[in-house]
């Protein structure tokens, strides 16, 4: 690694990644490989495990584009069919995640308020916009913070499971109410469509190759 500029300012550093080395590693085992050594580059498989060996996930940006604007999709039908329905002596509830939201805070639940709106309207917003800003900062080759966006990656690939809290309230509400015709609580269309919100942004986190933030990266050092 060689740093270039004057002392005492801020110098660019000149670094080589394992793909302009001609490396690529295997996703499970970890084995290291030199792919000029393979005849078939396009279908190199590790010697130790058997997988295909990709110095980057093939079409990583389009994939993720489609998964993501399919989970954005299924977010706005998640929000307008109820996600919970409550039938109490004939008397049925239907509550959409917003105005579950709102009946927790009128009924001074305040920790069940805070809980549905960061796992099922924070979250899975903030998690598509992370995603959408890593694209986007791809496609144009942007070179700011690669460490920071690399960050970012990961918190949305931490944070991804949690999503799924409300889904598993309601499936224990299901669950703990077992009183018959007096009361019945089903989960509605709501929950299916985030349901598959969650689904589509965990993989879509999982198709980015967070290795194509450092492709066109500038480090610098002080």
């Amino acid at each position: 690694m060689e740093k270039n500029g004057t002392m005492g300012k801020m110098n660019t550093i000149n670094y080589n990644t394992a793909k302009d080395l001609s490396l690529v590693s295997c996703e499970i085992c970890n084995s290291l490989y030199d792919i000029n050594s393979f005849k078939d580059q396009e279908k190199a498989k590790c010697h130790v495990c058997g997988l295909e060996l990709h110095q980057r996930k093939p079409n990583s940006i389009s994939r993720t584009w489609a998964l993501l604007l399919t989970s954005a999709i299924c977010y706005i039908p998640a929000n307008i069919y109820p996600v919970m329905v409550i039938d109490t002596f004939g008397n049925v509830e239907a509550h959409t995640i917003i105005s579950g939201v709102i009946a927790f805070i009128h009924s001074k639940d305040y920790p069940l308020a805070l809980l549905v709106f960061f796992a099922s309207i924070f979250i899975p917003i903030m998690k598509m916009l992370s995603l959408m800003i890593l694209l986007i900062s791809v496609q144009f080759e942007w070179k700011w913070g690669p460490g920071q966006r690399n960050t970012i990656y990961k918190i949305v690939e931490f944070i991804g499971k949690w999503s799924m809290v409300d889904i598993f309230m309601i499936s224990i509400l299901m669950a703990l109410v077992k009183l018959g015709t007096i009361v019945t609580i089903v989960a509605g269309k709501g929950a299916t469509f985030f349901g598959l919100v969650v689904f589509f942004t965990m993989i879509a986190a999982s198709t980015f190759d967070v290795r194509l933030v450092w492709d066109n990266a500038v480090i610098k050092d002080k």
